[in-house]
């Protein structure tokens, strides 16, 4: 169980689905604007550099629409900047996977894996920490924590 947690970032402003690479393509366009725009360091107050890419509001599950958000961890009383949107977390029950190698290819394989597995996904708020560990694109380490039922 993790207690609840506030983000601030940047969110899709449609929501997408995994059908035919749609969500690749939006995810991927989101992640350059966070990079190019530099939102990270317009986020103030951040826990950690660590950033989270969070799945969302889901129309069913994987195969449904959902929506998408990067962002950092923020104390609950950090003012929202102009431009950046929030996120709370919610208290949640969690499996973690952890996704090793090339960056994407390696999240993408781990997604692959977990679409194939009975894992009583609650598909409320799951997430992607990407910190340290996933510097090295060429072999990095990120934790999916996935919604489960309790």
């Amino acid at each position: 169980m993790k207690e609840k947690f506030r983000l601030m970032g940047i969110k899709l402003d449609r929501r997408t689905s995994n059908a035919n690479g749609q969500a690749s393509i939006d995810c991927g366009e989101l992640w350059g604007r966070f990079i190019e725009q530099g939102i990270a360091q317009k986020i103030p107050d951040k826990i950690s550099d660590a950033l989270y890419a969070v799945y969302y509001d889901y129309e069913s599950d994987e195969k449904g629409h959902y929506s998408y958000f990067i962002g950092c961890r923020v104390p609950d009383h950090t003012a929202l900047q102009e431009g950046l949107d929030e996120l709370i977390i919610p208290q949640q029950s969690y499996t973690k996977i952890t996704a090793s190698g090339p960056v994407p290819a390696c999240i993408a394989e781990a997604w692959v894996g977990i679409w194939s597995k009975d894992l009583n996904r609650k598909f409320g708020y799951d997430f992607e920490v990407y910190d340290e560990r996933s510097r090295d694109w060429n072999n990095g380490e990120i934790d999916i924590y996935l919604s489960v039922n309790s």
